[in-house]
């Protein structure tokens, strides 16, 4: 589908410029145009007094099918598994689909590829009614085009409603194409994920416009409804080491890939602790003043057995790596503890860490956004609290073994 401007037809009013949001109409010899800028956010479309601008299809493209939403039911999940083992992801995808099967009154399944009974089993544990597992060689290192073409398969036969995956380097890389498959929509990097009371639709919840507004996306006439989901937003459900469920064992007989993979080269990391996997993470940002203060957050981090991080200013300000970057163009963390020096809390910051258990806040101005999402916030200057916090420390530590001892 493209928008087009039927030129007999314009008379050149300019009505339709501040309709579009990207800036993809222009004026050309007295006409409008539209340029390579559009989005198809069909914002412009019904703006036309006189009717010129239209929706056409391309060359050889046919009318999109609408889908009977009525015969597609079920939430499902893309379980990613790396090294035959289900990644952290797959669980926080579980946690967040169990809620949103529970208020469909409908089962939630997994589809597992790669990986053993044993690790299908644990997902079972986590939530899911149902896992599709298959174990075939083809899937023991990823390649978009098997992955694709057998969840394609199993999705046209069983028909869910609602199908997620994690916006991870592979589910952005093969759930796009899944989607074109399915002639769906796909709503990518969501941070929440909600039903709509009414209609029954999910509510596909992410930030939109570089991060300044947070926009709710639809998919109301075509299933299922497709979503990537970013990683360490959602909370992981309850484990039920009792739960019973169904593992459905699936042949991948006759798949095939034009590509194969060689090989796979692990990063190597200079960070010693994993902002992913950090129970603490202490975070500076524009208000350090000077790059001199992450030494001093660097300090209370270690202390606190946790990792640094840093703001999107600290780092554009070249204070700090984008190794240690959080927010919406960095790492998204859920640490137990999240300590925010000097951090303003701009959405695209907030984005990326508002899922923490606790999150304290220290900055200067009290008017601050970061306090809105703060369990404990403290109005001072970064460089009188840190090192009273880091004395504190030591002192309880040293008191302790005094005790020990």
């Amino acid at each position: 589908m493209r928008i087009v401007v039927t030129s007999e037809k314009c008379t050149g009013c300019e009505t339709c410029l501040d309709s579009c949001p990207f800036t993809a109409i222009v004026m050309k010899e007295g006409k409008a145009f539209i340029n390579e800028y559009c989005q198809l956010c069909r914002a412009c479309l019904g703006v036309c007094p006189e009717g010129a601008i239209k929706e056409v299809l391309e060359e050889g493209e046919e009318i999109p099918e609408v889908h009977d939403t009525s015969k597609y039911s079920g939430v499902w999940i893309f379980a990613e598994q790396r090294d035959g083992k289900a990644a952290s992801v797959a669980y926080e995808l579980l946690g967040a689909g169990r809620l949103l099967a529970d208020e469909r009154r409908t089962q939630l399944s997994a589809v597992f590829f790669g990986a053993s009974e044993s690790e299908a089993r644990e997902l079972i544990r986590w939530g899911a009614d149902r896992v599709y597992l298959s174990n075939n060689a083809i899937f023991e290192r990823f390649n978009d085009e098997p992955y694709a073409e057998l969840i394609s398969l199993l999705i046209k036969e069983h028909r869910p409603e609602i199908v997620l995956a994690g916006a991870t380097p592979v589910g952005r890389s093969f759930f796009p194409r899944v989607a074109a498959k399915l002639r769906t929509g796909l709503t990518a990097d969501c941070t929440s994920l909600e039903i709509d009371g009414e209609t029954g639709n999910l509510l596909q919840i992410r930030p939109a416009f570089g991060g300044n507004i947070m926009a709710t996306i639809l998919c109301p006439n075509n299933r299922p409804q497709m979503a990537t989901v970013r990683p360490r937003v959602m909370k992981r459900g309850s484990y039920d080491e009792g739960k019973k469920g169904e593992i459905i064992h699936v042949e991948a007989e006759g798949l095939t890939s034009r590509t194969r993979v060689l090989e796979t080269i692990k990063e190597a990391s200079e960070i010693t602790v994993n902002l992913h996997e950090a129970d603490v993470i202490v975070s500076g940002g524009r208000g350090l003043g000077d790059p001199k203060g992450f030494k001093l957050l660097e300090e209370l981090a270690e202390l606190l057995g946790g990792a640094l991080g840093a703001s999107r200013a600290a780092v554009d300000e070249g204070w700090i790596s984008y190794r240690h970057q959080i927010g919406q163009t960095g790492k998204t963390v859920c640490p137990k503890i999240y300590i925010a020096c000097g951090i303003s809390g701009a959405v695209q910051h907030l984005v990326g860490m508002q899922s923490s258990d606790i999150i304290i806040a220290i900055n200067k101005n009290p008017e601050a956004p970061i306090f809105s999402v703060a369990n404990y916030g403290i109005v001072g200057d970064v460089y009188e609290v840190v090192p009273l916090l880091i004395k504190k420390i030591k002192e309880t530590r040293r008191s302790g073994e005094t005790a020990t001892r």
